[in-house]
């Protein structure tokens, strides 16, 4: 058997493109340039990770298919548009993260399992919904490539949905209130690529781990359920 070119770690950034983040467009923008330079400053540890970055609202559209951010010069582009649905986000992925799994199998690389970054501003428009793709999504028995979720709430998501959405407690977070949701996109993006950074150096040394740093301004959303 050849030996594996190396171990990856498939990373998928979700961000919520409804209309109600209009006003933050710029935050958006300014929040995705500083993750892609801050893994392109880090070649040793981006060249264990695959990015891709995923806009969602009514649907969900493509804004970076799984990359190396080494050999990326294009900065991924956010279009705010449409409602928040979030089943359209795990039927999404249901399909995308075992083709992608393969796709880097087929090239030689051991995959460790995807982690999933999701942030929301509102509650889902297609309400109760969206349970059964994400419960398939999760589902380590019917889904063997399934993702770590975290998930951040800012604006009006509301605590309980970010536990819901995250596969494990401590990986659900909101914005601390009466935070300003442009600063809150900013300290998202900027605990995103550290904990990428952190995970991209565990993923070498020989004791692999996933690591998930709490974003400045944010709280556990476990400690919001009443």
């Amino acid at each position: 058997m050849a030996e594996a070119r190396g171990v990856l770690l498939p990373a998928y950034v979700v961000v919520d493109e409804s209309a109600s983040m209009s006003p933050y467009q710029q935050e958006l923008s300014n929040g995705m340039s500083s993750l892609c330079e801050g893994l392109r400053a880090e070649p040793m540890i981006a060249a264990k990770l695959r990015l891709a970055v995923l806009g969602f609202s009514d649907d969900v559209q493509v804004r970076l298919a799984v990359a190396d951010m080494r050999a990326e010069t294009a900065l991924p582009k956010l279009v705010i548009r449409g409602a928040t649905d979030y089943g359209a986000v795990f039927e999404d992925l249901l399909g995308r993260i075992p083709s992608d799994v393969k796709w880097l199998r087929d090239q030689g690389y051991r995959v460790h399992r995807p982690v999933v970054f999701f942030l929301s501003d509102g509650q889902p428009t297609d309400e109760g919904a969206w349970h059964q793709p994400y419960s398939r999504l999760t589902d380590r028995s019917r889904t063997p490539t399934a993702p770590n979720i975290i998930a951040c709430g800012i604006g009006d998501a509301q605590a309980d949905t970010m536990v819901a959405v995250a596969t494990r407690a401590e990986f659900a977070f909101v914005a601390k209130t009466a935070t300003d949701i442009g600063r809150a996109i900013s300290e998202f993006f900027h605990s995103l690529t550290a904990s990428l950074v952190a995970s991209g150096q565990a993923l070498g040394s020989g004791s692999p781990e996933l690591v998930v740093n709490r974003p400045d301004q944010f709280t556990l959303a476990i400690d919001e359920v009443g």
